[in-house]
């Protein structure tokens, strides 16, 4: 089975998205995220948009990514958004290593409706990634449903 860690700067909403959609495609894959500057909690907004589509992101925690530093990957992504941060770099050991940039709903301005419509916006294309990933990357045999 895979080994997969998803990095961002806060692991607040877009890793955390990412681990919980691909946890959901498949039990069997162990998925971690972590943030080089982790957030206190997972954004609330984070949790409700996903609850939204049935996945739980309720017990979840911000991690350090110094807490992965041990251990092997098969495929380390990053998930920031290239024009307004730094990707973070992992240094152990790595199979494979990609980047899906995808905008920090954290950062949305306006009415809370328009805030929660760039978190559903953001949630949705990481789970049109992840989920064109999982189907191309790791079940290539398996036909894809998205």
């Amino acid at each position: 089975m895979y080994r997969i860690l998803i990095l961002c700067t806060g692991n607040s909403c877009r890793s955390q998205m990412a681990e919980g959609i691909l946890k959901s495609l498949d039990p069997q894959l162990e998925v971690y995220s972590a943030g080089t500057r982790p957030a206190e909690q997972v954004h609330p907004l984070a949790i409700q948009v996903m609850r939204e589509i049935g996945i739980d992101l309720s017990t979840a925690r911000p991690k350090s990514v110094s807490e992965f530093l041990s251990m092997n990957f098969d495929y380390v992504i990053t998930v920031c958004d290239d024009a307004r941060e730094t990707c973070p770099v992992f240094p152990g050991q790595v199979g494979q290593r990609l980047h899906f940039g995808f905008e920090d709903p954290a950062r949305a301005t306006g009415t809370s409706g328009e805030i929660l419509s760039t978190f559903r916006r953001i949630r949705d294309q990481i789970r049109k990634t992840f989920t064109e990933f999982y189907f191309t990357r790791l079940r290539p045999s398996t036909s894809s449903n998205i």
